[in-house]
């Protein structure tokens, strides 16, 4: 059974999400499907999207699982942006951002194999 996500993230302005979210994921959008909307593929069927959407702008939750996520925060960092919150779980730890919007994207994964 083949899986895949295709997870949005509502926000007021695109353009400057998208400023936000390149620093973040540390590319540019994959894709633009139309003028509110920019694309980001993060693996084979795996996606996160940003679409203009001023009504519902700042509400989303969501994490990447990273196999390094100590180097990718460290990475994210060098780019100018920091987590707000870290998260430890066992051997899982989160690393908090929130966008200009207030949506929350983790950057997550095992730590200390």
């Amino acid at each position: 059974m083949a899986v895949g996500i295709f997870a949005g993230i509502a926000v007021r302005d695109c353009v400057s999400a998208v400023e936000w979210y390149k620093k973040l994921l540390g590319t540019d959008p994959s894709f633009y499907p139309n003028d509110v909307e920019a694309v980001w593929q993060l693996a084979e069927d795996r996606y996160v999207y940003v679409i203009e959407d001023d009504r519902r702008a700042g509400g989303a939750v969501g994490m990447i699982w990273m196999d390094d996520p100590r180097s990718a925060v460290e990475r994210i960092a060098e780019r100018g942006l920091h987590p707000v919150d870290m998260e430890e779980y066992g051997n899982v730890c989160k690393w908090v951002f929130h966008d200009p919007d207030g949506n929350e994207t983790g950057i997550g994964g095992e730590v200390g194999k």
